[in-house]
């Protein structure tokens, strides 16, 4: 199977107006056109993800807000800086804007180049999420490596991770007498 996966692929353009569904193909062609990126849905919307991590998610009236926009992961401080900039064309998302992700509104004239730039923004965000926290795992990973402990006549005892080293099974503190 190619890298570029699209599950459940007629979520809530089914339906929906043309604009919709058009915004919604355009979106779709940008994320899918960038690498490694895969198209799931979830909480009822087309998200697009790399390596596993979110980095844009599709909304046509989310809760009622009356908006049709992409959520877009943002590098740090972008999301104040396009939100006071063109407050018409970008604001603060509902449950993933404290983390400083960005709404585009897709429904006031914005260029789709600009849309795009936004979507090429998010994809690296996230793409390189994933790359350091993989690096952080491997590193996290070596450094609860178990060690050998040895009792006070100098003999080797049993290995335990560093986390349980001086604990009993019950987790009582070890006496050494």
């Amino acid at each position: 199977m190619s890298a570029k996966k699209r599950l459940k692929t007629d979520g809530p353009g089914r339906g929906a107006p043309s604009g919709e569904r058009a915004a919604l193909a355009r979106v779709r062609t940008i994320c899918l056109g960038l690498p490694d990126t895969l198209e799931k849905e979830a909480w009822g919307a087309p998200t697009f993800r790399v390596g596993g991590r979110l980095f844009a998610m599709f909304v046509d009236n989310h809760h009622g807000d009356g908006r049709l926009a992409v959520w877009c992961n943002a590098p740090p401080v972008a999301q104040e800086t396009l939100v006071a900039a063109e407050p018409l064309h970008f604001f603060v998302p509902p449950y993933v804007g404290p983390q400083g992700w960005v709404g585009v509104r897709l429904d006031t004239g914005l260029s789709w180049e600009v849309v795009a730039q936004r979507l090429e923004a998010a994809h690296g965000v996230s793409a390189s999420k994933g790359k350091v926290s993989a690096r952080t795992r491997k590193a996290g990973a070596a450094a609860r490596a178990p060690r050998r402990t040895t009792d006070r006549a100098g003999r080797k005892g049993r290995t335990l991770p560093s986390t349980t080293a001086g604990r009993s099974r019950r987790g009582a503190r070890r006496r050494d007498t």
